[in-house]
């Protein structure tokens, strides 16, 4: 198991958009990925659990991946966070 934790830089947040992009690339792998802010954690597969989490700019997310490939599965969605989703 392994983690990171990124502040959210999106000026939008998390919201519809950046969520399936998350999923997207999260399903390529087989690692279980794990968002944590604050109390709340989500399943980074579930659309519906990282839009009940309402992200926001500024905020911390803790990323926590375990399984066979998490350091690559980790660096993905790291990287999904610095680029700003695209945005």
């Amino acid at each position: 198991m392994i983690s990171k934790t990124v502040v959210l830089k999106n000026d939008t947040g998390l919201h519809a958009r950046p969520a399936t992009l998350v999923i997207k690339e999260a399903s390529k792998f087989q690692s279980n990925i794990t968002f944590i802010k604050g109390t709340q954690e989500s399943n980074a597969k579930s659309i519906m659990g990282l839009m009940a989490m309402g992200i926001k700019k500024g905020e911390e997310v803790e990323i926590k991946v375990d399984g066979p490939d998490e350091k690559e599965t980790l660096d993905t969605i790291i990287a999904l966070f610095e680029s700003n989703f695209g945005e």
